[in-house]
């Protein structure tokens, strides 16, 4: 009797940790490949204590194989919550190539610590704004929180993914475009506008330097008509980051 109750205990600790692990994989913040793994593992074993309480008994398994598939429900439970999140990220960044581009800073770069690649500077700086919100609004609450709940109607061992989740997650990821867009809007049309005023203008005068005005005209204003939008920010990722989770916990409902 002690041996089974060691073993259901060591399996429900290990379906929370990999709970946890996975939603650290794709949350914003926490899936930073910047924080220090030392530090990573420290929070995953901090949080998977703290959550043991809400996890329900481990389900029963036969064999190797049943644990194994139980293992990798819990895995992919945890990423589906943090995926649903890190596409508001996303979706910050594809809106930073797109005042890129516009706005002349398309060929710019950053190292990102995030991909540890090179980023285009707006859709890094982009990335960081965001990143400090998310921050700012205690968002890391609300995902842990949904993370904790999400063992009262989704116990260990019982996520079954089908197609009514994959369909739901991709027209989430599709929201990105929209989303990228809305924050992308006003500097992507004042330089448009640009670029036509200065169309006719080059037809009016050819001998005005059009090419060489152009550029730093765009830069100028996508720089000032980009820092007077940051003021909606904080609302517009308050309410994405609240739609992000509440995606998360549909799509372990639609799994189940």
């Amino acid at each position: 009797m002690e041996i089974l109750h060691l073993e259901a205990l060591v399996a429900a600790v290990l379906f929370v940790g990999l709970r946890v692990g996975g939603l650290m994989l794709f949350a914003p913040f926490l899936s930073s490949q910047s924080i220090p793994a030392q530090m990573k593992v420290a929070l995953a074993v901090a949080l998977t204590a703290l959550l043991y309480p809400a996890c329900r008994p481990t389900p029963t398994a036969s064999g190797v194989l049943d644990y194994a598939g139980f293992a990798l429900a819990e895995m992919v439970t945890g990423l589906l919550l943090g995926l649903a999140s890190q596409l508001t990220v996303e979706a910050a960044q594809l809106a930073g190539q797109m005042v890129g581009v516009q706005s002349g800073y398309s060929l710019v770069t950053l190292f990102d610590p995030q991909t540890q690649a090179d980023t285009a500077v707006m859709a890094t700086f982009n990335q960081f704004v965001v990143l400090l919100i998310f921050v700012q609004l205690n968002a890391d609450h609300w995902l842990l929180r949904g993370l904790a709940a999400s063992f009262s109607y989704l116990p260990p061992g019982s996520l079954i993914t089908g197609a009514k989740a994959g369909y739901a997650l991709l027209r989430a990821a599709g929201g990105i475009w929209l989303a990228a867009l809305q924050l992308a809007a006003p500097v992507v049309v004042a330089t448009m506008l640009v670029d036509v005023t200065l169309g006719f203008l080059a037809k009016a005068s050819p001998q005005l330097p059009v090419l060489f005005l152009g550029l730093p005209i765009k830069n100028l204003l996508g720089l000032t008509i980009l820092t007077g939008s940051l003021v909606l920010w904080p609302r517009f990722f308050e309410h994405r980051f609240s739609a992000g989770i509440e995606l998360g916990e549909q799509l372990l409902h639609l799994a189940k």
